[in-house]
């Protein structure tokens, strides 16, 4: 598939820990309870350090923190783990994806000196005052603004990445400006992909949010306005009529995989080793029973997570010496997923529909 020293970017999770409860993030039950199969994994800088070697950091184009769970404002080495990565690559482009809702003003001035203008942040933001959370509930909006205001004032390059649903539509343009208004460099309203259901092969009308204590909140609907309308979804749900089911067109999808094309990896807040965030998702859905998904096959062929684990083991010999990735691209060519071609990876890069990459076509350059 691709070695150890190929590898030209790192999708980081620091943390699965985070302050809000979105109700389509697979971290909660809806927004209500969190995930029974999370253990609230936190890396350290001592652990980045057995991880990503001076060496290894030498040759990397980019970095950036995101994650399936987590949020990585939220973790407590953040800004050291990325002093020791820009110690070691002064020319390495860093990202940060989050939703902005903590720290105090003086954390984000620091993490805007030490990206130093090679890189920067997307504000996961999904309406203004009266409506952010909504979605993103638990997170404060006075915390939001004053976060962003101090990573921008403090010279740093900002992203706006706005969820659009039918609750917050109205306020597309406003939050633009608004943006505009802060020194935000780009704004991008993003059309989701999370009402498809892949189990049920429909376009879901609603999703009902609930709080920790298992009360409705917010009944999440698509926009009503086209253009913000994730076309993909669509597509996908024609595929799946057409060949019958999500599995009988997951046996015949041909794959290209998008992490193969890029040359990067993924890293869990465990520390795990997996070729991208999606395959790690796979490990913790909520609604399924522990262990029960097809990635897990493949995990448990090169010793369980110890065989991924590169905190103990260094990450050259997990990538090179497992077998892991060649696994899993091998499963591709499998003539079906019940003779072990991996489920994942034809749903998320089967030619046919990209949900994924829908979600970003809608994207305005703000310094024009």
């Amino acid at each position: 598939m691709y070695r150890y020293e190929d590898i030209k970017e790192v999708h980081l999770e620091m943390t699965e820990k985070c302050q809000a409860a979105c109700p389509m993030c697979m971290r909660n039950e809806n927004g209500g309870a969190i995930n029974r199969h999370l253990s609230m994994s936190e890396l350290s800088l001592e652990d980045c350090k057995k991880i990503f070697e001076p060496d290894f950091l030498k040759q990397l184009h980019h970095i950036y923190m995101c994650g399936n769970f987590g949020d990585p404002c939220i973790a407590q080495d953040t800004l050291d783990v990325y002093r020791y990565f820009r110690k070691h690559n002064p020319n390495m482009i860093f990202g940060m994806h989050t939703n902005a809702g903590a720290r105090k003003t003086e954390w984000w001035e620091e993490l805007a000196e030490i990206f130093a203008g090679k890189g920067g942040v997307v504000f996961s933001v999904d309406g203004l005052e009266d409506t952010n959370h909504l979605y993103r509930q638990n997170v404060n909006w006075d915390i939001v603004v004053r976060s962003m205001e101090a990573f921008i004032g403090a010279g740093g390059t900002a992203k706006w990445d706005y969820i659009v649903f039918e609750h917050n539509e109205h306020q597309v343009e406003e939050a633009e400006a608004f943006a505009k208004k802060l020194g935000f460099r780009e704004f991008r309203s993003k059309k989701t992909d999370r009402f498809f259901s892949p189990s049920m092969g429909i376009v879901k009308e609603g999703h009902q949010a609930v709080d920790r204590k298992e009360k409705n909140t917010q009944l999440l609907t698509k926009p009503k306005t086209e253009k913000y309308v994730n076309k993909a979804m669509a597509s996908k749900k024609g595929l799946l009529d057409k060949y019958g089911g999500k599995i009988n067109y997951y046996d015949q999808a041909k794959i290209t995989c998008k992490v193969l094309k890029e040359k990067k990896i993924f890293i869990s807040a465990e520390g795990l080793f997996l070729p991208c965030c999606w395959t790690a998702t796979r490990m913790y859905r909520w609604w399924r029973p522990n262990k029960s998904e097809q990635i897990w096959d493949f995990i448990e062929r090169v010793g369980g997570k110890e065989g991924i684990d590169v905190i103990n083991n260094r990450l050259e010999d997990v990538m090179n010496g497992t077998g892991f990735l060649e696994d899993i691209k091998n499963s591709w060519s499998c003539s079906s997923i019940a003779e072990g071609k991996l489920d994942v990876c034809a749903d998320k890069c089967g030619e046919g529909f990209d949900t994924f990459s829908e979600q970003f076509a809608e994207k305005i350059d703000l310094r024009k």
